[in-house]
């Protein structure tokens, strides 16, 4: 398009004309909430003045009231006292309450709290609840979390089980018939409770031989970085014998329509899930984030709506609260551990080399009992090791190039800016001397999947949380010597010292590359390279510092490689001459390259047509 004069005059009028309109619509907005308020104000002032005491007071007694007209038949439930039992075994405690028959928190031994070093509690706030709807008669219902269970009670079942029996009877005495019961056992070093729900009479209490199970759950910030935990905090489901996921922050909600095996929702190393052993037969999952300043320290609250067929009078279910920890989870035949973030979405494809290479190799140096960070230590120069033989192809590449730099020095004098000729020549030269130009990236390649699958392994390994090593003191998490005591944006308040490690070797690693590699005529191609480390800072700062150490090891272990392969190993004098004996023999062209040298033809014919047309012009 021509800017011409008038062209320009004119958009000029219309920014000018769409300026104005917004600026006034914005006052006229202004206006106008301005008025409102002042209205609302007096409308308030004019309002009576209530006691707030009183309104409290006659709220309480009409929802007391409604709540025992609720309860029907179960009317001796309605009002009580909560009282709390405790059961524990070697690797949680749990406290259930007769309110609703259901848990009430659950505190793992094992494990504390990275904010205020308390033991983790799962569940334990207000917002959990475990109940279903049930009729008590005369077209009234109520859900059981408003009932008050009796009969709370620890016994010892066989091979040192706990079981704890909540009883919900009808009528308005104790002595009633027990209509409901709700049956918890609890198995030594096991995170796992199995919910048997008891039915009297099913057909009675459930409309439609259907039971409406409501489940809500609040996962709460157990590490120091809340952010990054709501990053890889994810609701998770088996629908229909399929495994699916949503991350929080993407999406609120998921309906079911078929049968779905369980639910659950995974914080970056705790889980809770919830399973129906004859499936739930559909329902909906609906989640929110809860505010940045809630003082519960929030991280997503979830309400899971579910149906379960009630053919019979009991009705199994099972629940998780514990870690979300691989090597745990795979004992259940259940795919809890599908929620385990190994490689999901785009990455789903370093999955099998994390559960098959990284975390058998992990495991059988964790028997060795070195600490952490020697363990990580040993993982990567096993890694390296396996690559090994790519690590070598990917020098010998480099050094054959390195080799021909003053040929291709020649070729570049020699034809100037025409790069479509630079290109076919130099194409040329690689084939007459036998060198692959991409020799030493494919290998390079190669090892993209074993980064991501470290990336997934290390971000969702609960050994390294809390593991301490040199000055990191939670290899799960970044580490941060350096506090600068204010934020600094895309770095953060802090800086990680493994991620300057990182970062230095990762340019030693540059410089060094760069001295063997052709010069580049393109200067962003010639320093591209060395500005690269530098936005490792801002990637990396705030990843578990367990990524960076193991990328400050890798590194220093590719820079001795260097070393040793192209001063010791490669003799550039023989490389040298087995080019010039390659030049020598007769060369067959790869179809590859046949096509690749008749698409430059091409493109070569057609930019020489097109500058014909031009000098006529």
């Amino acid at each position: 398009m021509n800017f011409d004069r008038n062209t320009v005059i004119g958009f000029t009028l219309l920014a000018v004309l769409f300026i104005l309109y917004f600026y006034y619509n914005s006052q006229e907005q202004a206006a106008f909430q301005k008025d409102k308020a002042i209205k609302d104000s007096i409308a308030n002032a004019l309002k009576p003045k209530v006691d707030s005491a009183t309104a409290r007071i006659d709220s309480i007694r009409i929802d007391s009231q409604q709540h025992v007209t609720k309860a029907g038949e179960f009317v001796n439930a309605a009002n009580g006292k909560e009282e709390l039992v405790i059961a524990e075994n070697s690797v949680f405690k749990i406290a259930f309450t007769n309110k609703g028959g259901q848990p009430k928190y659950v505190e793992l031994k094992k494990f504390k709290n990275a904010l205020d070093s308390q033991l983790v509690k799962l569940a334990a706030t207000k917002y959990n609840n475990l109940s279903y709807q049930i009729n008590t008669g005369d077209n009234k219902s109520t859900q059981t979390s408003d009932l008050f269970f009796s009969n709370g009670k620890v016994e010892v079942g066989p091979n040192g089980s706990q079981l704890v029996t909540f009883q919900l009877n009808t009528g308005d005495s104790a002595s009633s018939a027990s209509a409901i019961t709700h049956q918890y056992i609890i198995y030594p070093d096991d995170y796992n409770i199995d919910l048997n729900i008891n039915l009297a009479q099913p057909a009675k209490f459930l409309s439609q031989g259907k039971m409406n199970l409501t489940w809500q759950y609040e996962a709460v910030q157990q590490e120091k970085d809340l952010n990054f935990e709501k990053q890889n905090t994810q609701i998770g489901y088996i629908e229909d014998n399929d495994f699916d996921y949503h991350t929080i922050s993407r999406k609120s909600h998921v309906s079911f329509s078929k049968d779905v095996k369980w639910i659950g929702v995974r914080q970056r190393f705790f889980n809770a899930f919830l399973l129906a052993k004859n499936n739930f037969t559909g329902g909906q999952m609906d989640w929110v984030l809860p505010d940045e300043k809630d003082p519960e320290h929030g991280i997503v609250k979830s309400t899971a709506n579910m149906q379960l067929n009630a053919g019979s009078n009991q009705i199994p279910l099972s629940i998780y609260y514990g870690p979300a920890d691989y090597n745990i989870l795979k004992k259940y035949d259940n795919g809890f551990s599908k929620l385990v973030n190994l490689g999901q979405g785009m990455y789903a494809f370093v999955r099998p080399l994390n559960q098959y290479v990284i975390i058998p190799i992990f495991n059988f140096f964790k028997t060795l009992n070195l600490g952490y960070g020697i363990i990580i230590l040993l993982l990567t120069f096993f890694i390296r090791l396996l690559i090994s033989p790519l690590t070598y192809s990917s020098y010998l590449s480099g050094s054959k190039m390195k080799v021909l730099r003053p040929e291709i020095a020649q070729l570049r004098a020699k034809y100037g800016d025409d790069q479509q000729a630079m290109s076919m020549e130099q194409m040329k030269l690689f084939r007459e001397a036998g060198v692959n130009p991409l020799g030493g990236c494919i290998p390079a390649l190669l090892q993209i999947p074993i980064f991501f699958a470290l990336y997934s392994f290390f971000n969702a390994s609960l050994d390294l949380r809390g593991a301490e090593f040199l000055w990191a003191n939670d290899l799960s998490a970044f580490d941060d010597p350096i506090k600068f005591g204010f934020h600094i944006p895309l770095l953060g308040s802090h800086l990680s010292l493994f991620t300057v490690t990182a970062t230095v070797t990762s340019l030693l690693i540059t410089i060094y590359g760069m001295s063997m590699s052709p010069d580049q005529s393109n200067p962003m191609m010639k320093y591209m390279p060395y500005i690269f480390p530098f936005f490792m800072l801002f990637f990396f700062n705030n990843m578990p510092s367990a990524l960076t150490w193991y990328y400050t090891v890798s590194n220093i272990v590719t820079l001795g490689l260097q070393f040793v392969i192209q001063n010791y190993i490669i003799d550039h004098d023989k490389i040298l001459a087995k080019i010039q004996e390659t030049r020598k023999k007769p060369k067959a062209k790869s179809k590859w390259q046949e096509r690749l040298e008749q698409m430059q033809a091409t493109q070569k014919d057609l930019q020489e047509r097109q500058q014909k047309i031009k000098n006529k012009k």
